[in-house]
């Protein structure tokens, strides 16, 4: 069985992020955020692939497969329903549906681990994601 990790970087710091992922042997971050930015430093597009290259893992942002503003809204407020029900209709898109392929895709030439901002998959997309497309993969979910 093929295996899949995902991340989120709430709370982390740069250092313990990527020592998580060095020694899960994840050799590349796919980024599944809508808008690649934050207010915490370094997770940021650019300087995190910039961070991630030093440590010889590589970068892809997969923008489609990010949750809608009223879906990241929901998920601040806790309210998975709606957060699940604004990303039912995302993953519908062709372009979510083309991305979901090129991910998974991806992540089956080299160990990979899918990157949002909750600390707790619970509470975020990127579960969603694996649970409407991962059909035969295990999932691991690494906690920085």
């Amino acid at each position: 069985m093929r295996t899949i990790f995902t991340i989120g970087y709430e709370a982390a710091t740069m250092a313990d992020f990527l020592a998580v992922l060095t020694a899960a042997g994840v050799t590349r971050v796919i980024d599944v955020r809508a808008l690649p930015s934050s207010r915490r430093p370094g997770f940021s597009k650019t300087p995190l692939s910039a961070s991630l290259a030093e440590a010889g893992i590589g970068y892809v942002h997969l923008k489609a497969l990010g949750t809608p503003k009223r879906g990241r809204d929901a998920a601040k407020k806790g309210d998975v329903a709606t957060l699940r029900e604004v990303y039912e209709v995302q993953l519908e898109l062709p372009e979510a549906q083309a991305q979901a392929a090129r991910m998974l895709a991806l992540a089956a030439e080299q160990p990979s681990a899918l990157l949002c901002y909750e600390r707790d998959p619970c509470h975020c997309h990127r579960t969603l994601l694996l649970d409407a497309v991962g059909n035969g993969w295990r999932v691991v979910d690494l906690y920085a």
